[in-house]
């Protein structure tokens, strides 16, 4: 070990790869903002990712925790998935590289193949995916992006249920957590 971390990289230690994550997460997001009024920071989207497995979910797997704060970074950042398995190993990537979107491809099809792909994650990625998908309604609810009409609203909770649809099975408890949210609709609307 060097400085703490294991000769591949990989910080060795569930809370040091954890720590590394946030940390990691954070410098590739500094400059990106949530499209809410406020333009709160995005790196506080994979920590709620983290917090709704771990706190609300009851989920202790390292690899779906470093997963989740780590879930945008090659979607939305210059992080390539061979980073990832260098810096957090081949678990945590692979599971990154499951829920990350094809940004190459028109959003219609991004999400289409979103709600195709949904039942044929892994166990972990489903998790991944969960939690995001709860965030974002609980974001769109509560500060919905600014320029986002009530029907864009509603159709983005319609899709997101579509994606959870095929994600059902994994976690009882977060889905019922994510159809009560569902449920409330987009901002009381």
């Amino acid at each position: 070990m060097i400085n703490g971390n294991a000769a591949d990289g990989v910080p060795a230690g569930p809370l040091r790869r954890l720590v590394g994550a946030v940390a990691f997460a954070a410098e590739k997001h500094r400059h990106q903002r949530r499209k809410d009024a406020e333009a709160s920071p995005y790196i506080n989207h994979p920590i709620a990712l983290a917090d709704v497995l771990a706190n609300e979910g009851g989920i202790d797997d390292e690899v779906v925790l470093v997963a989740a704060i780590l879930h945008d970074t090659v979607e939305d950042t210059e992080t390539t998935g061979d980073e990832l398995v260098r810096l957090f190993g081949a678990a945590v990537a692979g599971v990154v590289l499951e829920v990350t979107d094809d940004k190459s491809l028109p959003k219609a099809e991004r999400k289409r193949r979103q709600i195709e792909h949904a039942p044929a994650l892994s166990d972990r990625a489903k998790l991944v995916k969960l939690a995001d998908k709860i965030c974002n309604l609980r974001d769109i609810a509560a500060r919905p992006p600014a320029d986002w009409s009530t029907q864009r609203r509603r159709e983005y909770f319609r899709w997101a249920k579509a994606v959870v649809d095929g994600l059902r099975g994994i976690h009882p408890p977060l889905e019922s957590l994510f159809d009560a949210i569902h449920d409330r609709g987009p901002g009381g609307i």
